[in-house]
């Protein structure tokens, strides 16, 4: 494929020989052309293409019903529609454009327009991210995101994994303890063994020792036969106490011995039981402070603290918003209405300018909430329920202020208008040499 052409998936339906497109239109791209539907599939299952453009002059409904079942398959691809203007008006066709269409036009081919117009599709489809996010996510152990706080994160788990001593996870509440902890099992030598999550706070505090530990038969009123405990589950792999802080001090004596001995004792059981588990603790609370409260064993500390890891908040992998935005609204789009596309530039500043308390859990709930909330093609700031903040950060001057919120949405807008400045000025109700003069002021190119 020729570097220079943006390649481009051209579908013919109806009588081809009506359907003519002039040879300059498709002078800038690298042009697939098919005549049918089955074909077009072929060549999207085969081929990434960014933009289709489809050409159509049959209104049969059997072709529709086809149309969409494509359509609804391929929609990272923008498809931008070229119909006789009778067709339209049908009420299958009007469902059809506001579903799944980037834009439309009617016969007879305007060659620039059509051209501008796959243009800024193509700059939209680009936005829009790759197709490859989430298998790249899936390579770099799930944890979505490019900024640096992230890869050191990254570099750390590499580390980590390839040891057997006992890891310390420390990270806010909703930050990814967990799935931090997954890609340490996931990355190591007992890949192949399970991986048992337990979440301390959450289990009673009367059932937790059997839990872990498990029980003989007849061990107490109830125990009508032996079971093993979460620990010996996790024999040959990974055993992950989230929220360690949360367990009673008398079970932290206990798992202490399960960390110095490398066995267990089942209740009502007199005999020891040798465990090979790698345990791996998180807390979102500073087990230091704990300690000195009386409320976590220094010596366990000790004993967990011996490959500590901090998982960044949110708030500070700020650049890694909108690839996790794009990301989870492509996970989750199975709740979304089929005509929603993406997030406004509003959406995305709003994303932007949030402090995400509740780090990537909040996030992943917020843009759930949105995708079933919304009713048009993009989500706005009322979907996510946020605010457009004009307040200050940490005492900033308002002036400075001012400025980055000023920066920040010329920066925005630009992203969803493909670059295209008089777009942008639109967006952001300005003029054209306003939004010169602004970019200009802020050093910033399109």
């Amino acid at each position: 494929m020729h570097m220079s052409l943006r390649p481009l998936l051209s579908v013919t339906l109806g009588d081809t020989s009506l359907l003519t497109t002039p040879p300059l239109l498709l002078s800038s791209w690298d042009a697939c052309s098919v005549n049918d539907l089955s074909s077009a599939r072929k060549a999207l299952n085969h081929h990434r293409y960014p933009v289709g453009l489809l050409l159509l002059n049959n209104s049969r409904d059997a072709d529709v019903i086809d149309l969409d079942a494509l359509l609804e398959a391929h929609q990272s691809t923008q498809w931008v529609g070229v119909f006789p203007a009778e067709i339209i008006k049908l009420p299958v066709y009007r469902a059809l454009i506001v579903q799944h269409l980037f834009d439309f036009h009617t016969w007879p081919i305007d060659p620039f327009r059509l051209n501008h117009t796959l243009g800024h599709a193509y700059g939209y489809a680009e936005l829009s991210g790759s197709p490859d996010i989430t298998i790249s996510a899936k390579r770099d152990m799930e944890l979505v995101g490019q900024s640096e706080a992230i890869q050191q994160l990254r570099r750390q788990i590499t580390k980590v994994a390839q040891a057997n001593a006992p890891v310390l996870i420390w990270g806010e509440s909703g930050s990814g303890k967990e799935l931090t902890a997954h890609a340490i099992h996931n990355h190591s030598k007992r890949a192949h063994g399970p991986f048992i999550a337990v979440n301390c706070g959450a289990i009673p505090a009367s059932l937790i020792q059997s839990e872990l530990f498990g029980y003989e038969r007849g061990a107490f009123t109830g125990a009508a036969k032996e079971k093993r405990g979460l620990i010996e589950s996790a024999a040959g792999g990974t055993l992950f106490l989230d929220e360690i802080g949360d367990l009673p001090l008398e079970l932290q004596t206990n798992l202490l011995r399960f960390l110095q001995e490398r066995t267990i004792n089942r209740i009502g059981a007199s005999n020891s039981i040798e465990v090979d588990v790698r345990v791996i603790a998180a807390s979102h609370v500073r087990l230091e402070d704990a300690v000195k409260s009386g409320l976590f064993r220094e010596d366990l500390l000790y004993r967990l603290n011996v490959l500590p890891l901090t998982v960044p908040a949110l708030r500070e992998r700020k650049e890694d918003l909108e690839l996790l935005a794009r990301h989870f609204f492509k996970v989750f789009s199975h709740d979304k209405n089929p005509r929603l596309t993406g997030f406004s530039n509003r959406a995305m500043l709003a994303i932007k300018m949030h402090d995400w308390p509740g780090n990537v859990r909040e996030l992943i709930n917020r843009i759930r909430r949105a995708l079933v909330m919304s009713e048009g093609r993009l989500i706005t700031p009322e979907d996510l329920d946020l605010q457009m903040q004009t307040g200050l950060r940490n005492g900033e001057a308002l002036e400075e202020a001012r400025i980055r919120a000023e920066r920040d949405a010329i920066h925005v807008c630009l992203q969803g208008s493909g670059s295209n400045v008089t777009r942008a000025a639109r967006d952001l109700g300005v003029s054209r040499m306003t939004l010169y003069r602004l970019m200009e002021k802020h050093g910033i190119s399109p």
